[in-house]
């Protein structure tokens, strides 16, 4: 389920099939990757929301969405989008779900009045889940996919233990584990997740971009 995607690092992911390339938070992009035909921003963090790893890819047809404090910076087809919203682009059925943080000495990083989302994308008849940064919701539980992107690496988002309960609670029929081993987190962060998700299967990617922290 995952022979198409890319990882470069953090949270930043690309989907290429045949004729489409659909990136998530590209940061971190390799030289020479596809050409975007889409583009999803899940919040305006740096680690998230790159201008010059957008650029990379970008092509005047390049459609982008990204929350209204993000769209406002970037230049060409740029749609706002908030939590709730569904859309069909580029043959892909997009639906944007909240990300945002409970914890309380979290609170300030992802406020939940900035509307940032994480999002389910339906490519090949399978739904694939970027939570974005964001601690485990309630209101997520419902989210179904075959897949999940959460983040672990605690600090500002979930931590191994914290995402680890959350696929429990949702289910997906793969779990990968994202947004360590560069701003928080390690890859111990990432073996510790794969045990305590069972049992719900863990896939641990390999980065593009060699991780920064031990």
């Amino acid at each position: 389920m995952l022979e198409r995607f890319t990882w470069f690092k953090q949270s930043a992911y690309l989907w290429a099939g045949e004729g489409l390339a659909v990136y998530i938070d590209p940061w971190g992009v390799s030289d020479g990757s596809p050409a975007a035909d889409l583009i999803l921003i899940t919040h305006a963090h740096f680690d998230h929301f790159s201008l010059e790893d957008m650029e990379k890819v970008r092509k005047d047809s390049t459609k982008i969405y990204a929350p209204p404090d993000v769209a406002k910076d970037i230049r060409g087809q740029v749609t706002t989008v908030a939590p709730g919203d569904r859309f069909e682009v580029t043959g892909v059925s997009v639906q944007a779900v909240p990300a945002y943080n409970l914890v309380q000495e979290r609170l300030h990083f992802h406020p939940k009045a900035n509307n940032w989302v994480g999002y389910i994308l339906s490519l090949e008849g399978k739904d694939y889940y970027h939570a974005g940064d964001t601690d485990h919701l309630e209101e997520l539980e419902s989210v179904e996919s075959d897949v999940a992107f959460v983040p672990i690496g605690g600090s500002y988002t979930m931590d191994h233990t914290e995402a680890a309960g959350f696929v429990k609670a949702i289910s997906p029929r793969l779990a990968v584990p994202m947004h360590y081993g560069y701003v928080a987190g390690t890859e111990r962060d990432a073996l510790a997740f794969k045990q305590e998700a069972g049992p719900i299967p863990v896939e641990i990617l390999t980065p593009q971009v060699p991780f920064e922290l031990d």
